[in-house]
């Protein structure tokens, strides 16, 4: 709910939200590539966007995401999380949302990167799945079919240590080492301990699903699991996205704003 209306304020800031919903139908209308769900992998390389994100229109409701499950947090860090939320909801109403990481020039890190906003880029090479994500450039490694390190013997940071296994047409993600300062999906606080398992599959042609399960002993009374859903979109090119190109700005007393196209550097 809290991240939802931070991109809903952007969204209206930035203009998305007419241009959400003409992508969305444009992507409904490109053509399907065909693959076989009976080998070992997929062929998940190509660009993706957020498949019935912003846009219910020319969406096939078979393929959106299924609802995500309940977060429960621990009673210490639900109260905390819940003022935080309300907080966020009435500095929305008034229309000044309290900046995100973003505009601070910092990754979203994982699992939050793969909401994409933005496109992603999923690269299939020997051993190796990466993924970058348009927003700030972000990139993440899947090694394939090695080890996983103990937690607590990598160094935290925004996106952790990666490693997959191909269960038949499904890349098994498992993800430790992301560091507590990042924030989780929905803001979700975590500790050193969270472990995130990704499911991702080809549910049809052009179609793709990356089903999340976040566990953490410390901060969660049970796992969380929600699903992400992506169309293929094979004639979008990747483009540049640094902070030099970020219109938004933190003013001194800490609300977030967009700068017109006058107020930037020339």
């Amino acid at each position: 709910m809290r991240r939802r209306i931070r991109l809903l304020a952007r969204g209206k800031l930035l203009g998305w939200t007419g241009a959400a919903g003409a992508l969305a139908l444009l992507i409904a209308a490109l053509p399907g590539r065909a693959y076989d769900a009976q080998v070992q992998g997929a062929d998940i390389t190509g660009t993706w966007v957020r498949y019935g994100g912003f846009s219910r229109q020319g969406v096939d409701p078979r393929y959106v995401a299924p609802p995500p499950g309940k977060m429960v947090l621990r009673p210490q860090y639900a109260k905390a999380y819940d003022a935080e939320t309300k907080k966020e909801e009435a500095a929305a109403a008034r229309g000044q949302p309290i900046a995100d990481p973003g505009v601070n020039c910092l990754p979203y890190g994982m699992p939050e990167m793969m909401s994409a906003i933005y496109p992603l880029e999923i690269l299939q090479t020997p051993g190796q799945v990466t993924i970058i994500a348009e927003a700030f450039s972000q990139v993440r490694r899947i090694y394939l079919d090695k080890p996983q390190v103990k937690i607590g013997d990598y160094p935290p940071g925004y996106y952790g240590h990666s490693v997959g296994h191909w269960e038949g047409d499904t890349l098994v993600v498992d993800t430790v080492g992301v560091k507590p300062s990042v924030l989780g999906h929905d803001e979700m606080p975590h500790s050193d301990q969270m472990r995130i398992t990704e499911r991702i599959r080809l549910v049809a042609p052009d179609i793709l699903h990356d089903q999340i399960t976040v566990e953490d002993p410390v901060t969660l009374v049970k796992p969380w699991t929600f699903t992400f859903a992506f169309k293929r979109y094979p004639h979008y090119e990747m483009q540049e996205y640094v902070c030099e190109n970020n219109h938004e700005y933190i003013d001194e007393n800490g609300v977030q704003h967009v700068r017109l196209q006058d107020e930037l550097p020339q």
